[in-house]
């Protein structure tokens, strides 16, 4: 009876049980199942701080992030971790509360100086305050101190890119793909690079690759769509925004729209009309 206590060796060998069956939950994606299994594990252990940061992490997959806060925030005071801080710096980015988050991810580097998650998330939340420049430092920081990891490179191809900095964007990119020659971001950034110079042969080939890898991605058809159109190759175009407008109404009205708008597009005066070209019943 003694090892079932509350806190006994039985009760803490079924919580590390528990336990390892929600990250398991976790990384299948069944967020709601982590959730309920760590619930009940809080509740024999209150105090345990890998639960308490996987029951946020869980919360935060649903979406909860205000719901999130009070678990991170027990664990980060239970135990100093930086992937801890990164999710906490989530969850107070997604309440509204950036300027507390940047506190943290800035504390983090600091405190961690070869950790490339901190200075990728760093970047990625100094881009969405529209501070570019300093996203661009961190992510550079990021590449120096984890050379291996693709991410950063990538987060940095496409900072540089938002520069305007083409000949930066198209040599982070390069070096993530050299890290990982499939990476579906890298490639789908490489290919935005060239289009931007209107390098649309080169442009494509990298949209391919990308699609191969990602081909429900509605927005890419339509980006390769538009490359192809540019090249001249009109029926290939076209079949590209009809693949991106399959999948529901919204998708058609977006690859619709596109196509409308495009110097190479369609224009219809019925929509039953262009429903039936997306179908392929007409011409």
């Amino acid at each position: 009876m003694a090892n079932d206590a509350r806190g006994g060796p039985g009760a803490r060998a079924g919580n590390d049980d528990a336990l390892e069956r929600a990250i398991a939950a976790l990384r299948n994606n069944r967020a709601k199942d982590a959730e309920l299994i760590l619930a009940d594990v809080l509740r024999r252990e209150p105090q345990n701080s890998r639960a308490l940061y996987a029951f946020g992490c869980a919360l935060l997959t649903q979406c909860r992030a205000q719901d999130a806060l009070a678990p991170l925030q027990a664990a980060a005071r239970l135990r100093h971790d930086p992937e801890i801080d990164l999710r906490l710096a989530a969850a107070l980015h997604q309440t509204g509360r950036s300027t507390e988050a940047l506190s943290r991810l800035k504390r983090v580097v600091k405190r961690h100086p070869s950790f490339g998650p901190g200075f990728n998330e760093l970047g990625r939340l100094l881009s969405h305050m529209d501070r570019h420049d300093e996203a661009i430092a961190a992510y550079r920081r990021g590449v120096e101190v984890a050379p291996m990891m693709p991410d950063l490179a990538v987060e940095l191809g496409y900072a540089l890119l938002h520069r305007r900095d083409i000949a930066g964007a198209k040599a982070a990119f390069a070096r993530a793909l050299d890290i990982s020659a499939n990476s579906p971001d890298a490639l789908f950034g490489m290919g935005k690079v060239y289009q931007e110079v209107g390098e649309n042969e080169a442009a494509g080939a990298f949209f391919r690759r990308y699609l191969a890898i990602r081909p429900q991605d509605g927005a890419a058809w339509i980006t390769f769509g538009h490359c192809l159109l540019e090249l001249g190759h009109v029926d290939a175009g076209y079949q590209c925004f009809r693949t991106a407008g399959r999948g529901g109404p919204k998708r058609f009205a977006r690859a619709l729209s596109a196509l409308s708008a495009s110097s190479h597009g369609r224009f219809w005066l019925k929509p039953t009309a262009a429903m039936r070209y997306f179908q392929g019943n007409s011409e």
